[in-house]
């Protein structure tokens, strides 16, 4: 029974071989985007400092990660919002 519960519980985790395989995935993509790690940390750096102005977020769960096809690179975020702040400008 208490496996059943970890199990739903735990359905939306990866497994380490998935992350391994998304991690080898976004090294692939930076070599083929001649993007470095440190650009891509600050580019997720900015992100969070930009939008956390206005909501609060997950960030241990933030993702950003760059994808590309023959034709382009697309930079994807997934970014968990917690909290929208009350921000008047």
């Amino acid at each position: 029974m208490f496996d059943a519960v970890m199990k739903l519980l735990n359905r939306n985790r990866k497994t380490s071989k998935e992350i391994a395989k998304d991690r080898l995935k976004v090294v692939l993509i930076h070599d083929r985007a001649n993007i470095s790690p440190e650009i891509m940390q600050a580019i997720k750096n900015d992100i969070i400092e930009v939008i956390s102005h206005y909501v609060d977020i997950d960030k241990k769960e933030m993702e950003i990660s760059l994808e590309n096809d023959s034709e382009s690179v697309a930079l994807l975020a997934n970014i968990p919002i917690t909290r929208i702040k009350n921000v008047r400008r």
